[in-house]
């Protein structure tokens, strides 16, 4: 996903991809969008849109209810006179009066609130400004999918040279490969789901719009909704591994008490479990089944679940599952490109292979240039870990940060493998300082400090290290936990 400027124009940088690029990196703070005529405000929090606000005067409350034919003319009337004689909110007149129920003043708001958002899709021209930051005045927060707002959203435009300019429409589409966006909180109708099932990567999307019953305008609307989500995405080579669509589109039958048990329990164990324990394979686990394992949990504990849900802690937990899941997934498939062949063969022979495997791999490194080999010495550092062999690990590591001693992920893997052994505290604080010196915004690097001045029981500088990994990066699980223990 590439970077969006904080401040700039829509026709450089469009709502939808705007809205996504919040959402994708959980940004908290103020869109504004400002035309010659009036500014919208849409507030968000961890990537969610949770309220929005217009000086419009057709995005009124009194008016949004008006077309939604929730109250009359005079109703509206009558509550706005009041309005002006008392310091209360319009929606509350209207219940004290009788007109509305506490029930349909919340949907009402939410209501308003959606059609402030989708209105910003149809602008042709606007500039737009992101304040970070949580708002100073106290706001309705509201659950809102931002896959669904930006989908109604697309729906509702009307420009076609707008959609064709964002497109390619002689590209071919294909589902996508990253679980998140394959299951992420979209509610598509009987007619885009028929849509969706003719995408197959190998008509153009110009092919499926003119031969959809829909007509081509709505079908491209729905395609460019589904590509802006990332549900679909433009199709570069084959895919070895594809996720039918009816598991896509299939709810998780089980009911919110089992959900919300399922992710305490996990969420508890997650320091402890192992990789392949996170993604429930055994250790002689093949690509098909880890690939299907990753797909079936990405949508198990999916974000956008939480909106389902009326636990609002479950949100922070969720996330924090999510990316231990795709960490615990990219470790496992790094393990099955790099895994030698011998290493399938019978275990009485494992012993041997294992030998001349360390052979090869020391042989090999000498041959080829340093960047190389500092990057297979840290694989067989990594290896040497996970088989709990922290000596070799050490010495593998070193030998990577000797060769390319400014890539931070060497030192801090060194650090982790120097607080397996006794006395090696203070060499992992000096690795890891070496890590924060190369990269100062990681916050991974200041958590991971934090807790070895933890173990070492020195909690004022704990306690230091893990504020500035939450300044850095709020929802840092790691943080967050460590912050608790250093207060203890």
């Amino acid at each position: 996903m590439i970077d969006i400027p904080i401040k700039g124009n829509i026709r450089e940088f469009s709502i939808p991809k705007i809205l996504l690029y919040l959402n994708r990196n959980r940004k908290t703070g103020i869109l504004i969008i400002k035309t010659h005529t009036f500014n919208k405000k849409v507030f968000m929090e961890k990537g969610d849109a949770i309220f929005a606000s217009s000086t419009y005067e057709d995005d009124r409350l009194g008016e949004m209810l008006v077309k939604a034919k929730k109250i009359t003319i005079q109703q509206l009337e009558e509550s706005v006179e009041l309005l002006k004689l008392r310091k209360k909110r319009q929606g509350a007149i209207l219940v004290e009066l009788g007109y509305l129920t506490p029930k349909d003043l919340f949907w009402g708001v939410k209501y308003q609130v959606k059609e402030i958002i989708y209105s910003l899709f149809t602008l042709d021209y606007a500039d737009y400004k992101f304040i970070e930051g949580h708002p100073e005045n106290e706001v309705i927060t509201l659950k809102m999918s931002m896959g669904n707002l930006i989908y109604e959203g697309i729906k509702r435009i009307n420009n076609l040279n707008l959609i064709m300019k964002e497109i390619n429409i002689n590209s071919v589409l294909k589902l996508s490969t990253d679980p998140v966006s394959l299951f992420q909180d979209i509610e598509l109708n009987e007619k885009d789901k028929k849509l969706l099932s003719r995408v197959d990567g190998k008509k153009t999307v110009k092919e499926l719009a003119d031969s959809s019953p829909e007509g081509s305008f709505e079908a491209l609307k729905i395609l460019y909704a589904l590509w802006c989500t990332g549900t679909l995405q433009e199709k570069e080579e084959t895919e070895k591994t594809k996720v039918p669509l009816l598991e896509i589109l299939e709810p998780i039958p089980e009911g919110e008490d089992t959900f919300i048990k399922r992710v305490n329990e996990i969420y508890l164990k997650l320091d402890s479990l192992s990789p392949e324990e996170l993604l429930e394979v055994d250790k002689n686990f093949d690509e098909e089944t880890l690939k299907k394992n990753y797909y079936r949990l990405i949508k198990e504990f999916h974000p956008d679940r939480y909106y389902a849900s009326s636990d609002r802690s479950i949100k922070d937990k969720l996330i924090a599952i999510l990316e231990a899941i795709k960490m615990a997934y990219s470790i496992l498939e790094e393990d099955l490109r790099s895994a030698s062949p011998a290493i399938l063969k019978p275990i009485e022979e494992e012993k041997e292979l294992v030998e001349e495997i360390e052979e090869e791999k020391i042989k090999k490194t000498k041959e080829e240039d340093s960047e190389k080999n500092a990057e297979d010495f840290f694989k067989f550092g990594i290896e040497e870990f996970k088989k709990a062999n922290y000596i070799k690990a050490i010495e593998f590591l070193k030998l990577s940060t000797e060769l390319d001693p400014y890539n931070a992920k060497y030192w801090s893997h060194l650090s982790l493998s120097l607080t397996k052994i006794s006395n090696g505290i203070k060499d992992a604080e000096d690795a890891l300082l070496q890590s924060i010196k190369l990269e100062p915004n990681n916050a991974e690097h200041y958590a991971n400090l934090g807790h070895i001045y933890l173990k070492a029981g020195m909690k004022k500088d704990a306690y230091a290290q893990f504020e500035k990994a939450l300044e850095l990066s709020p929802e840092n699980i790691k943080a967050q936990k460590g912050i608790k223990l250093a207060m203890t």
